[in-house]
């Protein structure tokens, strides 16, 4: 396969096979954004207090910084980096277990890593970690609705040829995976779901995914 994935927020290369020609609907250009923004600026001033909360939460367990970046794969195939509210321990070395389960390089989270605070898990279940991306949505680099930002060696490994078209649009927040098979296997191997998305974008499916997207998370006990 014909990918290869960089630090420093490099892109990731894909052929125009691989990637498939980007959604360019009058939707996708000129409205999306706009709302994105809109609501991501209210979003922000509105959960101030929500963010105070979880912000003294992960300061009481694990001290400073409050947020951390992590790498991800997002439209076009170029990585940038995404925010998060920390939830775990950054060195294994602190932790009297080490994580080492089948998954650990297949998914973004799991239950069982020995780093996870009280706190953290607690944040997680109800994807609380996941606000700081209002950030990421004010910049531009992800929309409120898209298919989830993917880890570059996942993509790496991972992704066939064809799976690579998600990134056909920029990555959300939430998206068609997260209120239909949520916390059902990996998200790579769900892929298709997030084509289903790609295939029908527009205000009205984004407003559906949004309206599932709180009841999902309510009734889930792990994010993505």
């Amino acid at each position: 396969m014909a990918t290869t994935t960089r630090r420093h927020a490099t892109p990731v290369v894909l052929t125009p096979v691989e990637l498939g020609a980007p959604v360019s609907s009058t939707y996708v250009r000129l409205v999306k954004p706009v709302i994105d923004r809109l609501v991501a600026l209210l979003a922000l001033i509105l959960l101030l207090p929500l963010f105070a909360v979880v912000a003294m939460g992960v300061y009481t367990s694990l001290g400073a910084p409050l947020i951390f970046g992590q790498e991800r794969v997002g439209l076009g195939g170029r990585s940038f980096t995404v925010y998060k509210f920390r939830s775990m321990n950054a060195d294994r070395r602190r932790t009297a277990a080490t994580f080492d389960g089948f998954d650990r390089r297949r998914t973004h989270k799991s239950e069982q890593d020995p780093r996870l605070t009280p706190t953290g898990r607690l944040i997680r279940r109800l994807s609380l970690d996941e606000l700081p991306q209002l950030i990421n949505v004010l910049r531009g680099d992800m929309s409120l609705v898209g298919p989830r930002p993917e880890l570059p060696g996942i993509v790496e490994e991972h992704y066939a040829e064809w799976m690579h078209r998600r990134h056909a649009v920029k990555p959300g927040m939430t998206g068609l995976w997260q209120v239909s098979e949520r916390g059902n296997g990996m998200m790579h191997e769900h892929v298709d779901v997030d084509l289903d998305y790609v295939d029908q974008v527009g205000l009205g499916t984004d407003m559906r995914i949004l309206a599932k997207t709180l009841p999902a998370a309510l009734h889930t006990n792990q994010g993505v």
